[in-house]
């Protein structure tokens, strides 16, 4: 099988739980590139926070981030393509804040928190970006939303379900995300695809989040990592190793380095 481009995840594929890029994944990616074979980014991250890793990878690539609803430029980081999506923000707030949870939300000009935790301290470390507002986020001023997370810190599908009409829910394990209705991973590789030329049936997608199940079922070779749950595995054409493995370089060493043409589905 010719494999022309492949689309990796981040958190927990990609990276280690302490939000590094082993040698091994990393050396296989750069195998892969001096292959010719085009290497892409795809992420539920925003830009600030993907860039770091893309550049640490040398790629060329444009990025997908906040789960397809942006495609960002390489060279100078411009969104090349954003897809916003509009809620009832109304009863968005009624709702969220009848459960304990924290409300993040992302929008083209930066990131609205209703507080702070580890995660946005970490963003704010990697990104150099603190969050343009922090607190009520009725009294926000906010506008050109990509991405809503809801962190309740437990499945809230009972919640998430309410959101059905006017956008694509992502359910987590600690809550969910909305985006755009239609927006996904997959979304944003269709229109690279058909940008640089490649047929879905040359691309390979790697990811182990609810949110690359779209993308693995319609690319050419869909890979669910180890540490997957069952529901992405089932969407996968191919396990390979936990994330804490490098399970990524894994499923690269043993069919895309050189040796793919024996490789079959």
């Amino acid at each position: 099988m010719n494999v022309r481009a492949i689309f990796i995840d981040m958190d927990g594929t990609l990276l280690k739980a302490s939000n590094i890029i082993s040698d091994r994944n990393r050396e296989a990616i750069n195998s892969l590139v001096n292959q010719g074979i085009k290497v892409f980014l795809a992420t539920g991250r925003h830009y600030e926070v993907t860039v770091p890793y893309h550049k640490e990878l040398r790629l060329s690539t444009p990025m997908i981030c906040l789960n397809g609803a942006a495609i960002h430029d390489a060279e100078t980081g411009r969104a090349i393509q954003m897809k916003t999506v509009q809620l009832n923000e109304e009863r968005f707030h009624h709702l969220t804040a009848e459960k304990p949870c924290n409300v993040m939300i992302h929008t083209a000009s930066g990131l609205y928190c209703k507080e702070t935790n580890e995660e946005i301290e970490y963003w704010t470390k990697v990104g150099q970006i603190p969050p343009r507002y922090f607190g009520d986020l009725r009294l926000a001023n906010y506008q050109d939303v990509l991405k809503y997370s809801v962190r309740t810190g437990a499945p809230s599908p009972e919640l998430s379900t309410l959101f059905k009409k006017e956008a694509e829910v992502i359910d987590w394990e600690d809550g969910f995300e909305l985006v755009a209705p239609n927006v996904s991973k997959w979304s944003a590789i269709k229109s690279l695809l058909t940008e640089y030329g490649i047929s879905p049936n040359e691309v390979v997608a790697i990811g182990d989040g609810p949110n690359d199940i779209e993308m693995l079922r319609h690319v050419g070779t869909g890979v669910a990592m180890g540490n997957a749950s069952e529901k992405v595995k089932a969407a996968a054409h191919f396990v390979t190793g936990h994330h804490e493995n490098d399970g990524l370089a894994e499923f690269i060493e043993r069919y895309l380095l050189k040796s793919f043409e024996s490789y079959a589905i």
